[in-house]
């Protein structure tokens, strides 16, 4: 029996989001006491090499767990070959009312409607500043509640040019559903405004700083296979570096009749891992290795890791298998995944 086992319980009483917070908070404790270095290394397993950048291994924390980056060192102790940080907006905003996130313990699922809480751009550069990690950094980036889609291409602008410098690569967020009308940035005409834009800027500041930070976009599970054609398209046509497959669902057929399964927001978990390997299917069929998928999306054991590889991803990410099955998930994907 594992320690998460013993803790698990105690944290499944309290309060969704009340428990993240605490869980964040004894990362943080843990990390500064020292404990966390005797956690057990991850296995040693083979790099991957995507997006011109070299992972230690392929197993990914997804952004919307550390929004802020207030715990990267506790994180990185965990095993991860990378690191997600994210959501952030350029101002802060506190997100949507609480309470915001629920457990859907029978289908081992979460529900969400945070909506990009977080402290702002400029705070999360100094928690990455006064971090010691100098592993593999992604840093997703997205829109402020009250900026219109119109103008939404200048809050992305503004995050990327700040957060340029310290990171590894940078995620573009347009498919989260708790943000109004941020999903219509998927649509053609706007994403392919959008992309340019970003394209522009990345190139200005690979000659500014001297590096080249790839860019990923992070799509919704919830497209119709002729959306996920033309955003691939989009992508090749843009040279957009990476493709991150897929955020969180709308849908609730999964979970239907289940304790807190008509909240709204979005749905993680077990019952997205369906959506996020078909569209992981299809955009691998599209792109026919012009750019690499990264594969999220309800991964709660090995074999949902070695699935969404199978499927055409590069590399995965987790957020709710940890919260059901704890931190020896990295270390059991690590080893299937070789």
């Amino acid at each position: 029996m594992n320690t998460y086992s013993l803790i698990k319980p105690l944290l499944f009483q309290l309060d969704a989001e009340t428990a993240h917070d605490f869980t964040l908070k004894s990362l943080q404790c843990a990390e500064r006491s020292g404990l966390l270095k005797l956690y057990p290394q991850a296995p040693a397993c083979a790099p991957r090499q995507v997006m011109g950048i070299t992972f230690p291994n392929a197993v990914g924390l997804a952004a919307g767990l550390d929004k802020n980056g207030a715990v990267i060192d506790g994180m990185a102790a965990l095993g991860f070959g990378f690191i997600e940080i994210g959501t952030v907006t350029p101002r802060p905003q506190p997100g949507n009312p609480k309470p915001r996130l629920f457990r859907v313990k029978e289908a081992q699922g979460i529900i969400n409607r945070f909506g990009f809480n977080n402290l702002g751009v400029d705070n999360l550069i100094e928690n990455v500043k006064a971090a010691n990690y100098k592993g593999v950094l992604g840093i997703n980036i997205g829109k402020n509640f009250d900026t219109p889609n119109e103008k939404a291409v200048d809050d992305y602008l503004i995050c990327m040019r700040k957060v340029y410098a310290y990171a590894s690569y940078i995620t573009v967020n347009i498919s989260s559903p708790n943000t109004k009308n941020l999903r219509a940035l998927q649509e053609k005409e706007a994403l392919s405004d959008l992309l340019a834009a970003l394209k522009q800027a990345q190139l200005e500041l690979a000659q500014r700083h001297g590096r080249y930070v790839p860019v990923a976009l992070k799509i919704a599970p919830d497209l119709e296979r002729e959306q996920v054609n033309e955003i691939a398209d989009l992508l090749v046509a843009h040279k957009i570096d990476a493709v991150i497959a897929t955020n969180t669902t709308l849908a609730r057929e999964q979970v239907q009749g289940m304790g807190n399964a008509n909240e709204t927001g979005g749905l993680s978990g077990a019952p997205v891992r369906e959506k996020s390997t078909l569209v992981i299917q299809q955009l691998s069929q599209r792109l026919q290795g012009a750019l690499p998928i990264i594969g999220v999306g309800g991964i709660l054991n090995s074999a949902d890791a070695v699935e969404k590889i199978a499927a055409g991803a590069s590399l995965v990410q987790v957020y709710s298998g940890l919260i059901y099955k704890g931190p020896a998930l990295v270390h059991d994907i690590c080893r299937s995944l070789g």
